[in-house]
């Protein structure tokens, strides 16, 4: 297999997951009907903060590779990690596109059910799948592979904080104000 396939899969799912954490920021903070405007723009914020913050995991594959004595072997190394780093994504991203098919596919209370019980505690899985990516990297290369998931992990688990603060906290912040008046 291409070495550049597993990196460009982790790349594309790191980017939709940034768009969902664009949405996930936004969401909640607007009572109206049709709000297909912002919540494309929320996931749009997602999205370029997420291609931002993924620039940190290629940087220190980069390092790991300049640093090493044998770049063909890091190389071969960093590929092999990434394949580790896929699997558990891919079943999760799996479970998450299955939920959201169940949503759009199934009766309205069917499908509400299937994003009750599938997209809520998914979301609040997410670290701990990060967390076994990371394993599955270290597992097939080691501290090299270990570093560049950790790296990446933090990323994407960075994005929706920084959305939520940059562009959603003033709503809060201005609720409240309005609550305390009142």
């Amino acid at each position: 297999m291409n070495p550049a396939v597993p990196a460009l899969a982790l790349e594309v799912l790191g980017l939709a997951d940034a768009a969902f954490s664009g949405f996930r920021a936004y969401a909640g903070r607007d009572a109206r009907i049709r709000k297909h405007r912002a919540v494309a723009r929320a996931a749009l914020r997602g999205l370029a903060v997420g291609a931002v913050t993924l620039l940190a995991p290629a940087l220190t594959a980069g390092g790991v590779l300049l640093a090493a004595e044998d770049r063909a072997r890091a190389y071969s190394l960093l590929a092999d990690g990434a394949i580790g780093y896929l699997v558990p994504l891919a079943l999760y991203a799996a479970a998450v596109l299955l939920s959201l098919a169940a949503y759009f596919v199934l009766p309205f209370r069917a499908g509400t059910l299937a994003m009750v019980v599938g997209p809520g505690p998914l979301t609040l899985l997410r670290p701990v799948v990060l967390g076994i990516a990371c394993l599955g990297a270290f597992a097939g290369s080691g501290a090299g592979s270990l570093l560049v998931g950790a790296v990446a992990g933090l990323a994407v688990l960075c994005v929706e904080p920084f959305v939520h603060r940059h562009w959603y906290a003033q709503v809060l912040t201005a609720d409240r104000s309005l609550r305390a008046g009142a």
